[in-house]
């Protein structure tokens, strides 16, 4: 139980950092969607959604397999591990900016910005720098340094934030009175380039910050190591890639799905709005997942039934948790709605799916602790390949015909799919007992409350709606404690 209560705590830590920067990012949505109409913050999340990609396939699973060989038996100094994933990282974004610069013209013209280059070279300097970054701030994971993560974490926030403000909000106003003060630096017509180039400044910031965590060591490249760093983590790299087509291959697919393009442009700008609603759930996932890695390969060396234990209650309580956060988003819905403007509700059905989906990976990602442990990665390029295929068949299918609420359906066979397989694999190659049907029993019992919670106020006056599923809430979380046996009046004392 110790091993849970670390994990709870760096949860806790890593939570609050990602649960305040989203959130502050959450409330930049409504003055995009107020600001900038469907179709110009629709180029937005195109945009975002090839960077997320882009990503991914920069760090190259470089991140977990450095919290493998930093814990490997046959290692014993991490710094050279480190040493060794820096190196890597630092040539592979440098060949990346130099072969996007070369070929910068179709590049924006398939990012749906062809008269705007400069919106994607920022973004191709933007995610050269964050790619490097990764493993720095994966190295404070790795040294239990959550503070000093999240303080970095919530400056280079703060500061991106800021930026979008003073761009967006006030430089217009200033304009207005007195353009000659910002006539040097300030175009009007730059519109959405300001969030790319807020983006960029704070990610040239977060450079100079970690560097720190790039000094007081000797840098130092080990060509054996590399291979094996390269061999564990490749297939990681084809599960991610999968894994971050599955999160933004609807978005990416919508253009080419549609019959009007414009229309299209126009609904990926309002499927990203609502998908900022369920940023809770995926809040949660990125607390969790900067905690559980590091847990779950220094428990390995544990032995005994202890191990397989801390493992059943860190996927218990993450369902549990999990779950309260579905409820507490869907009760409190007339209000998180207006984070957004009222020309994107339209797009408020896909939230309860969306989150359902999040919570599926979630599931999905604590499943994958058995092919990671194992060193059978590519188990998880083959599940995330096969989540990929759902993923095109369903938006194929349900896209022409519902629009992006087929998108947010085909996240959900996809990451149900993915979850369901992952655990058959599991209990295969490395069966750890999870309780099933009691994590079934927290999943349907949100559900049902769910339900009846629209049920019984389904045109209800906001406030009174609210009333309403309020108590619905509350009865999840007096049950939960019941069928844990956790007295109430114990953490009421605490």
């Amino acid at each position: 139980m110790a091993g849970i209560k670390s994990l709870a705590k760096d949860t806790a830590v890593y939570g609050l950092s990602s649960i305040i920067g989203r959130f502050l990012n959450w409330c930049l949505v409504p003055l995009y969607t107020q600001v900038f109409p469907s179709a110009e913050y629709g180029v937005v999340t195109y945009i975002y959604s090839a960077v997320a990609l882009a990503l991914i396939v920069l760090t190259y699973g470089m991140e977990t397999g450095f919290f493998r060989f930093a814990n490997h038996e046959r290692y014993h100094d991490p710094m050279e591990v480190y040493s060794t994933g820096l190196i890597s990282l630092a040539v592979s974004s440098s060949v990346f900016i130099v072969l996007a610069l070369l070929f910068i013209s179709p590049v924006s013209a398939a990012l749906h910005a062809p008269h705007h280059h400069i919106y994607i070279v920022m973004m191709i300097l933007t995610v050269a720098l964050d790619a490097f970054t990764a493993l720095p701030f994966s190295y404070l994971r790795y040294a239990r340094r959550a503070m000093r993560f999240a303080t970095l974490r919530l400056i280079n926030i703060g500061l991106n934030i800021g930026l979008n403000l003073f761009f967006i909000l006030l430089c217009p106003i200033i304009w207005e009175h007195a353009p000659g003060w910002i006539a040097w630096f300030y175009d009007p017509d730059f519109g959405i380039g300001y969030i790319f180039l807020a983006n960029l400044i704070s990610s040239a910031l977060n450079l100079l910050l970690i560097v720190p965590e790039l000094t007081g060591f000797s840098w130092k490249f080990n060509p054996r190591l590399w291979k094996e760093m390269i061999v564990y983590s490749a297939p990681l790299l084809v599960l991610g890639v999968a894994g971050i087509m599955n999160q933004t291959l609807g978005t990416l697919l919508m253009p080419q799905l549609y019959a009007d393009k414009s229309e299209a442009i126009a609904a990926v700008g309002i499927y990203g709005a609502n998908y900022k609603i369920a940023i809770v759930m995926v809040m949660f996932i990125q607390a969790f997942r900067f905690a559980y890695e590091p847990f779950i390969f220094a428990r390995a060396k544990d032995r005994g039934e202890d191990k397989l234990q801390s493992y059943r209650d860190a996927m218990k309580w993450f369902v549990i948790c999990g779950m309260f956060i579905f409820l507490g988003v869907m009760t409190y819905m007339d209000v998180l709605r207006h984070f957004i403007a009222s020309s994107y509700f339209s797009g408020l059905k896909v939230v309860p799916i969306l989150m359902i989906a999040e919570l599926f990976f979630g599931v999905f990602f604590n499943l994958s602790l058995w092919y990671k442990l194992t060193d059978r990665t590519i188990w998880g390029t083959w599940l995330s390949l096969l989540g990929l295929a759902v993923t095109v068949a369903l938006n194929v299918l349900l896209v022409p015909r519902y629009g992006y609420i087929g998108c947010a359906w085909a996240a959900l066979g996809c990451y149900g799919v993915m979850m369901v397989a992952s655990y058959i694999a599991g209990r295969i190659h490395y069966p750890i007992g999870y309780n099933v049907p009691r994590l079934t029993l927290y999943f349907m019992l949100g559900i049902a409350l769910w339900i009846l919670g629209v049920a019984i106020a389904p045109t209800a006056h906001p406030v009174w709606g609210m009333v309403i599923r309020t108590p619905l809430l509350l009865l999840y979380i007096l049950i939960t404690l019941r069928l844990e046996k956790i007295p109430l009046r114990s953490l009421m004392r605490k």
